[in-house]
């Protein structure tokens, strides 16, 4: 068996005649990939034609070294998915359902450069889009679509969290014509190599958040790299200081003025995730199932075994019902009645559905499943970040509970 088969029927006819459709996944079982446009599809199969030549190739080697793959962002900028949702810089007109479709595509082979992507297209470009003024968005959203300036997303911090919307402790201070910064950051996706990081702070005049645009060559500021991870470990993230950083008025994002304006840059994000985790699981469960088919036991391949085909319809049920809460919920997102507890559910589910597939694949492998080689043991390490990140299960649970109960939870 291949891992991709023909376009499922269910494909819409106008997909179908806008252009060649990309083979579907084997894995996509109900065949929601036909739901992309044919422009879409064609992209699709660019970014997945290229994630398999020039990725997987050398995915495992950057994991094991703890480095990241920077010769490619070039190529990933090429592609157009850098800012692939902001209208400026998009090389074309595109759906949430499509940028979810793709970060599915990157994550199924390589759940670090998925992460780059959603921090320097989704976070940090999402702040500039959202927050920026019409001077900031020119100047910085076309060099980031580009890769030229790469970005990183400063909101949690060493003793903030979950509770980032109260608790956090970076504080800014206006002196005349520019503000200081001083605090810490962790976990900075991007931290170590970013030109720029959007660094959410406190502003101690009125108590509100506000978002900064901060060069990482500024005197003040450092970030050191987070070693000895055990998840997503060519991601670079960072512990940042901020030592009296001196920001200019002009570097200040002026539509950030508090956390729901913050609130609203995850947002954008949150369902991406979402599908991040479906497609750790979608490389997980492929590779379990190309060794199930090759690997032999009591004479027979231990594909044809009850119990591992069980393990294997598992996961393809867990696949098939993530991807379709998260199509819907992009498709809420297009029609711009997506609210926070539809993305919040989204990736409380499909990262719960993530964490019981790459157990069930790495079982199906058994002692094989903790090494390199074949294929499972990153995509079970990396789900454990993915798990967490962007909200963990809780805090999205809490979101979702609020909603159902009219009664908040939180504290």
């Amino acid at each position: 068996m291949t891992l991709t088969e023909t376009t499922h029927p269910s494909a819409t006819p106008t997909a179908q005649a806008a252009a060649p459709a990309a083979p579907r996944l084997a894995s996509d079982f109900f065949g929601f990939q036909g739901r992309l446009s044919g422009p879409e599809q064609a992209a699709a199969l660019r970014v997945r034609t290229f994630m398999e030549t020039e990725v997987r190739p050398v995915a495992d080697g950057f994991w094991s070294r703890a480095e990241f793959p920077r010769h490619l962002i070039p190529a990933l900028a090429e592609l157009g998915l850098l800012g692939a949702f902001v209208p400026e810089v998009r090389h074309f007109e595109n759906t949430a359902v499509y940028r979810g479709w793709i970060a599915l595509e990157l994550a199924r082979v390589d759940a670090g450069v998925a992460t780059f992507v959603g921090v320097q297209s989704g976070l940090a470009m999402g702040a500039v889009h959202v927050g920026g003024s019409p001077e900031q968005q020119a100047w910085w959203l076309p060099r980031m679509a580009t890769g030229e300036v790469v970005g990183a997303f400063g909101l949690t911090e060493p003793l903030s969290g979950s509770d980032s919307a109260r608790g956090l402790r970076t504080t800014a201070r206006r002196e005349g014509d520019h503000w200081v910064l001083r605090g810490e950051k962790r976990w900075i996706g991007n931290g170590t190599f970013a030109d720029v990081v959007v660094v959410l702070a406190k502003d101690v005049a009125d108590g509100q958040v506000k978002g900064f645009l901060v060069a990482t060559d500024s005197p003040g500021f450092t970030a050191s790299k987070i070693e000895d991870k055990i998840s997503l470990r060519s991601v670079q993230n960072a512990d940042i200081m901020l030592d009296d950083v001196v920001v200019p008025e002009d570097r200040r994002l002026p539509g950030i003025r508090s956390f729901r304006d913050v609130a609203t840059v995850l947002r954008l994000t949150r369902c991406d995730v979402a599908w991040q985790a479906i497609g750790i699981a979608v490389g997980a469960y492929e590779a379990a199932l190309a060794y199930a088919l090759q690997r032999e036991q009591f004479g027979k391949p231990i594909a044809a075994h009850q119990l591992v085909q069980d393990l294997l319809a598992r996961c393809v049920g867990n696949i098939t019902a993530s991807i379709a809460l998260c199509l819907q919920a992009s498709a809420m997102q297009d029609e711009g009645v997506q609210r926070d507890e539809h993305s919040a559910l989204a990736k409380s589910f499909a990262t719960s559905r993530m964490r019981e597939t790459v157990g069930w694949a790495r079982e199906i492998l058994g002692g094989n499943g903790i090494v390199l080689e074949h294929g499972v043991a990153r995509f079970f390490a990396d789900a454990e970040a993915i798990y967490s990140y962007e909200g963990t299960r809780d805090m999205n649970s809490l979101i979702v509970g609020r909603a159902i109960t009219g009664h908040q939870a939180f504290v």
